[in-house]
């Protein structure tokens, strides 16, 4: 009796492929690690972020850019008195809609939809009122940027127009841009809801800035601007 030649051979292209499957599954296992191992150790550090793949906070945004008409539009849906377009000749926004907004259920001011859009608190002062107007918008989306990606930009002298719904013009000067750590953030808004200089009419502007955090899923620090109306 003769032992056949072919069982080896049956065989070996089995432990092949198991061999192989064995050796993927240790690399990208090890590559999960080492990236989560990355991330912790390079948290907040100086990290370029590709244009083609923005980081955003929030997990739907419109990144529709609103046509001329639905601009034109806009100030026929607001009250008389509401903000409802800025422009920022620094930034390249011009007539951009300004959208009321109030506050989220975890107690954090509300963000507009879109990405093309500022959000003014209804909760805080109209133009012409005398108080501080609050508004914020975004740092960036999925594939876009932001209408205020560039704000941290700004600097004191700086102008930005405001148009209420009744077609009234109101200008204000950028009088300080500071960039606030996120763990300082909430404790900033107090200031942000003030004028910078006592019994003047102002605006503060809000949005997400510096490095993005994979850990904690947000930007680790918020841009706050605040200016003050000249006549």
């Amino acid at each position: 009796m003769s032992l056949s030649t072919r069982t080896p051979r049956t065989y070996l292209p089995k432990i092949f492929w198991g061999i192989i499957l064995l050796a993927l599954a240790f690399f990208f296992g090890k590559t999960a690690l080492w990236e989560n191992d990355y991330y912790a150790r390079m948290e907040g550090s100086e990290r370029a972020v590709a244009t083609s793949s923005r980081p955003v906070e929030e997990e739907e945004i419109d990144e529709t850019e609103p046509t001329e008409e639905e601009v034109l539009n806009w100030a026929a849906n607001l009250p008389a008195n509401y903000p409802a377009y800025i422009t920022i000749d620094r930034l390249g926004v011009v007539g951009r809609q300004i959208v009321p907004l109030g506050i989220k259920e975890n107690g954090e001011l509300d963000t507009p939809a879109n990405l093309y859009q500022v959000g003014w608190y209804t909760g805080s002062s109209v133009p012409g009122g005398g108080g501080t107007l609050v508004l914020d918008g975004h740092n960036g989306g999925p594939r876009a940027f932001g209408v205020l990606k560039n704000m941290p930009d700004m600097v004191p002298g700086d102008k930005i127009y405001i148009e209420n719904a009744s077609g009234e013009h109101f200008t204000y000067e950028v009088y300080e841009n500071k960039l606030v750590p996120l763990s300082e953030a909430n404790e900033y808004m107090r200031i942000a809801f003030s004028s910078p200089v006592a019994g003047k009419e102002s605006l503060s502007i809000i949005t997400c800035a510096g490095e993005w955090s994979e850990v904690q899923y947000t930007f680790l620090s918020r841009q706050f601007l605040r200016a003050v109306r000249v006549e």
